[in-house]
Parts: structure tokens; sequence; C-alpha cells
């Protein structure tokens, strides 16, 4: 019976409370609304259109041609993107469909540009494959506009410019290689002639004169020489496999639109942490290779002597690893309180932490082979000193057919080179090469893509009644007075003894009339005129629609 009491007499406060502020509730409400209704209708729609571009890798076999073309693809696209969003591009698509005619009146061309760049989107649609990297398979291009005709013309020009740089880029790289290839093996040829134009006149003057007595040292000392060219061999390659990490590596890092992460990656250890771990892991495998090959071939032999050079260097490596290693302090609030802070870590992403690794591995790799070299060079000095008393002709004849024979080496290297640029620069001529084909052109899209009226529509209810309800407390918070018997003598304890009711007059009755109608004259002028500046803020206001549609997401 007190519980159903107290049910009534709440509603009975509610009820009185809405009998006194109904107009101020009313106006609260509808003042929000007209403004928030108003907004959704006048504000123009926006359309977005989106090409899907599908990767078509190289139709001819890797085994049979090579591609010259060895930058990533992610990379390339980032360097498309560059170009393609540069200003002589855009600014000839904004004149070509009269893009941005209003905000042209109103801006430089240089912020118009800036807004096309920010209604233009690049999506990337990646696969695993077999547990490595994620590849990226196609991609879409997206654009968005008050035009839908329009919006997709330009998002299906756009996918054009990408299919067209992506082509230009690739047939420049294959024969800017093919052209360096030939320069180097037209040199090569030039000094090979002058080399065995030398060796058949020495041979013709002094090859009576050369003795055999040093068969064996010689040949063992031509073996030690090949050994040696060899090494070179491999440390020029292993430099050319650095100098292109460090270039991948350096077009990566000057491309900021290429998303970072600050810290660990998702799916990868933490740099420090996990790194001694792994080079112990390397360090045993190493180890234990080393073993195996010292129980079948003695500590001279290359291979043993490249392995333990590996072991050291990984030892070196691990050493200074474990050094760089975080160590927990003893009273972390005393540290952090002490100590400055740490510097900012520089963002790093799963693909530079590839590059650095594999720079990394070829660096130890290039230790390896320059310890071999003095090895070789050690054995080379020991045969020579056994070869002084070998007459000065044959040494000279010995010194030319080496040098003859590596250059010859090197023109082979280098023709067999140059016939698989000629062939990679052909096959991307014929476009076999990896190519972008769009796969789903764009449409001109029906539905708007902004801005959400039914959301915005539900938010501006809500808002609308938050402000009703607190006006109404807020105006119930302000007004001390009583409004009945019964609040005074809950106030009070000096006992009420009688209530006069209000005494309303026909002149009560006129004036209550006319400021009745003063005020909802002016709430309906209120109204009109928040209609009016809402049309204003949001006919054509592109930018107040991207706002609440960042607002309603």
């Amino acid at each position: 019976m007190i519980e159903e009491t107290r049910k009534q007499s709440a509603l009975d406060t509610v009820l009185a409370i809405w009998s006194r502020r109904k107009w101020l509730a009313i106006l609260a409400f509808a003042a929000p609304l007209a403004a928030g209704v108003s907004l959704i209708i006048f504000m123009p729609n926006i359309y977005r259109s989106a090409a899907t571009v599908l990767v078509d890798r190289q139709q001819v076999p890797e085994s049979f041609v090579r591609s010259t073309v060895t930058s990533a693809l992610e990379t390339r696209l980032q360097t498309i993107s560059q170009e393609v969003l540069s200003r002589s591009r855009l600014e000839a698509l904004i004149n070509r469909f009269n893009l941005y005619a209003d905000l042209r009146k109103e801006a430089t061309l240089e912020d118009v540009i800036g807004r096309m760049r920010g209604d233009i989107k690049l999506e990337l649609k990646s696969a695993e494959l077999r547990g490595l990297r994620e590849a990226t398979v196609a991609f879409t291009i997206s654009y968005q506009g008050r035009e839908p005709t329009t919006v997709a013309l330009v998002a299906n020009t756009l996918a054009s410019f990408y299919n067209e740089a992506n082509m230009k880029a690739r047939e420049r790289q294959a024969s800017s290689t093919a052209e360096f290839l030939k320069a180097q093996l037209a040199e090569t040829k030039k000094r090979l002639d002058e080399q065995e134009e030398r060796v058949s006149g020495f041979k013709r003057r002094h090859l009576g004169e050369l003795p055999q007595q040093m068969e064996t040292n010689l040949a063992t000392l031509d073996r030690l020489h090949a050994q040696l060219r060899q090494n070179a061999d491999s440390q020029t390659r292993a430099a050319e496999r650095r100098q292109a990490l460090s270039s991948q590596l350096a077009e990566v890092e000057s491309f900021p639109a290429y998303a970072p992460l600050a810290g660990p990656v998702a799916g990868l250890p933490a740099l420090g942490v996990a790194e001694p771990t792994r080079l112990e892991q390397e360090l045993a495998q190493k180890k234990k290779d080393l073993e195996t090959a010292r129980s079948q071939f003695t500590d001279r032999y290359p291979d043993v002597v490249k392995l333990a050079a590996e072991v050291a260097a990984l030892e070196r490596e691990f050493a200074a690893a474990k050094a760089r290693a975080p160590k927990p302090a003893a009273n972390p609030t005393t540290a952090a309180a002490s100590s400055p802070p740490p510097p900012p870590v520089s963002p790093v992403t799963p693909y530079v932490l590839r590059l650095k690794e594999a720079l990394s591995e070829v660096q130890t790799e290039l230790k390896v082979l320059k310890t071999e070299e003095g090895r070789l060079r050690e054995g080379i000095g020991t045969y020579q000193q056994r070869v002084d008393n070998v007459p000065r002709r044959e040494q000279e004849f010995k010194e030319l057919s080496r040098d003859y024979e590596s250059t010859r080496e090197l023109y082979a290297s280098l023709l067999k080179r140059y016939e698989e640029a000629q062939l990679a620069e052909s096959m991307e001529q014929r476009q076999q090469g990896e190519q972008f084909r769009v796969l789903d052109p764009a449409v001109p899209n029906t539905q708007p893509a902004a801005p959400n009226r039914v959301r915005l529509l539900l938010m501006t209810l809500a808002a609308a009644v938050g402000v009703a309800v607190g006006a109404v407390v807020l105006r119930e918070n302000i007004d001390t007075s009583f409004h009945g018997v019964d609040e005074l003598r809950a106030f009070t304890e000096v006992p009420v003894l009688v209530s006069i009711p209000r005494i309303v007059t026909r002149t009560d009755l006129y004036r209550r009339g006319w400021r009745m109608r003063l005020a909802a004259s002016a709430a309906l002028v209120g109204l009109v005129a928040i209609v009016g500046l809402a049309y204003i803020a949001a006919n054509g206001n592109e930018r107040l629609v991207g706002l609440l549609a960042r607002v309603a997401s």
C-alpha cells in the first residue's frame, strides 16, 4: 500500500511538473529537432564508387624467364600512388570532369587538389601464402562525390591510371637493366680482346722459355686463384643483394602513406627480446653443422673454415644482442621518477623487419667470405714463395692467363645476364609480365554512401528528448517557489490554516492569451530562423557530411 502511494505520488509529481513546464519542454524539444531534421534534409548526398583491380602474376614461368623487376608489389603500388595523385594528374582530372565547381570559386587550387586526395582511397586485398607473408592479390581504388555517374567515371579513370603507370614502370626498369648490362658487356668485351692480344703476343715471343718443373705447384696455385675468383664472385653477388635490400628498405621508409606500427608487430616478437633466442637457436645449429663437418674433413677444409667463421660471427652477434636486451629495474617507481624518459621508438612494419633481417644475413655472409678470402690469400702467398725461383717469363704468362680467364668468365656471365635481361624486356613489352587488370569496373551507385539519414534522425530524436528533459530539470532546480500546499507542509512544521486559490479575472485571461500568442509567434519565428540557418549550413556542405558520417559510424 505504501509502495502504491509512492508510485502515485511520483506520477502526480511528474504530471504536475509537466503541467507547469510543458511549453518549455515542447520548445526545448522542437528547437534541436528542427535544427537536426533540417540539417539531415538539406545535406547533399555523397556517392562512392570503387573499381577492383586484379594483380595478374607473370604469365611466363620464372624458371624460363626471370623478371628484372624485383621491387615488392606493395612498394611499387605506393610509388604509383604518388605518381597518380600528383598535382598535374589530379588537376587534369578536375578540369576534365569539372569537379568541385563550387569549391573552386571559393578556395585555391591546392586546397581543391588536397580535397580530391582525401576523397580517393586505395585498399589492398591480401592473401596468406603457405604461412609466409601476406601477398597482395588485388586492390580497390574508390572515389566519392555528389554525382554518381561522374564518380564512377573518375574511379574507372584512376584505375586505368594505375594500370598504365604499372606497365610503364616495369618496361622502363626492364629497359634500363638491359641497357646497363649492354654497356658493361661492351666494356668487358673490349678488355677481353686486349688481354687476348697480349696473351697471344707473349706466347709467340716467349713460349719456348717456359719450364715445366713447377707444374704441380702452379696447378695448386691456379686452383687457389680459382677459389679466390669464386669467392670474389660470391662477394659481388652478396654485395648486389645487400645493395638491393638497402634500396628497398630506403624506398619503403620514404613513403609516409604506408601505415607503420610503433611497437611490437602483430604476429612477430618484440625487438630486443626475441633476438637473443633466435640467435641462440641459429648458433646451436651452426655449431652442430661445424662438428659434423670436422668429423669428416680437416680444419683447413673450405667448408669447415666457413662454418667456423659463421659460428664466431654469430657468437659476437649473440653477445651484442644480450648486451642490448633491456634489464628490469629494482624499483620501477623510483627508476621512472629519476631516469629521463626513454627515446621514442621508431615505427617498424613486418615488411621492414624482414628486410632488415635479410640485410643482416647478407652482411654475415660477407664477413664469412672476407675471412675465407684472407685464408685463400694466405695459401696463395705460401705457394707463391715456392715458385719464386720460376723464371719471370713463366710468372708473367700465368698472370696474363689468369687475368684473361677471369675476364673471359666475367664476359660469359655478363653475356648470359644480358640475354636474360633482353628476354625479360621482351616479355614486359609483350605485356606477359605482372599486370594490373580491372576485374570489376566502377558503376554509378544508386544509394548514397553518406549521410546515413536514418541513424542521424534517431540520434537527433534522442538528443532533442535529452535537451527537453534537461531544460525541465534545470528549470525546476532553479525555481524555489512552492507550487502546492503539500510542498509547503513538507517544507515547514508550522501548520497551514487555509489555502486561498488564485483568483483569475477576465483581464488576466486576456493578458494570458496575448502572452501565449506572442510566445507562439516568437517560437515560430525562432524555428523558421533555425531552419534557415540549417539550410545555409548544410546546403552543398560536403565537409559537414563527412564529419557527421564519422560521428554516426
